[in-house]
């Protein structure tokens, strides 16, 4: 996902910014920026951002009715039963 050409110093992030958001808007890569040599914060194009978040979105909905269709998962009560004992939240209501 990401190469050696997408990665830059937040400094120079902060000197060229109309060059990286113009690279940003053209490749659609994200960019991964640094401080000191280590990586910080990662950019990336809005219309790429939402594009992978509906990718994902629909790979997480695919995979759990795969999940159903097998059989696995467990109720839902089950589920916040267990959460509640192991975080010691008995009696406490969880919101919706």
């Amino acid at each position: 996902m990401f190469s050696a050409n997408d990665i830059y110093s937040l400094t120079d992030f902060q000197r060229n910014t109309k060059d990286h958001v113009d690279r940003l808007t053209k490749t659609k890569r994200p960019e991964v920026l640094t401080v000191k040599g280590k990586a910080l914060v990662v950019v990336q194009d809005a219309r790429a951002c939402k594009q992978m978040v509906e990718e994902l979105e629909t790979i997480k909905k695919v995979n759990a009715a795969a999940a159903f269709d097998r059989g696995e998962g467990r109720p839902a009560q089950e589920f916040f039963d267990e959460f509640e004992k192991k975080h010691e939240l008995a009696g406490e209501k969880i919101q919706d």
